[in-house]
């Protein structure tokens, strides 16, 4: 067993290109997991990624703030304790609304890939 804090994961500048807008970060909870990957992503207002998709299923666990979850057919607000569930192989993007910071935690297989393509 292993029981991660998230206030002691290191908080890193996240930047990758599948990200827009100011100030994202990334926490990453046991990096050495074999099985599963977890990280928690800080949006500032605003921030967002790209439509993109992954391989596998991945859950979005809503840690504060108020965010947007869209796929290219819906869009829905999502807060503190909302759980999404994004099936394999789904376009979709995640972040802030506009007026609000957001941070998720977003869990997946440790082998999952994702593709991004532009907006």
């Amino acid at each position: 067993m292993k029981i991660v804090s998230i206030h002691e994961a290191a908080r890193r500048p996240y930047i990758h290109p599948v990200f827009t807008g100011p100030y994202v970060t990334r926490k990453e909870h046991a990096p050495d997991n074999k099985e599963v990957k977890g990280n928690m992503v800080n949006s500032g207002n605003g921030a967002r990624n790209k439509f993109h998709a992954h391989d596998s299923e991945q859950m979005l666990i809503v840690v504060t703030g108020e965010g947007i979850v869209a796929t290219e057919n819906e869009e829905h607000i999502v807060t503190q304790g909302d759980v999404i569930f994004i099936p394999p192989g789904v376009p979709h993007w995640r972040g802030a609304s506009t007026h609000v910071e957001f941070s998720h935690i977003f869990v997946s297989p440790s082998d999952s890939l994702g593709d991004e393509r532009e907006d």
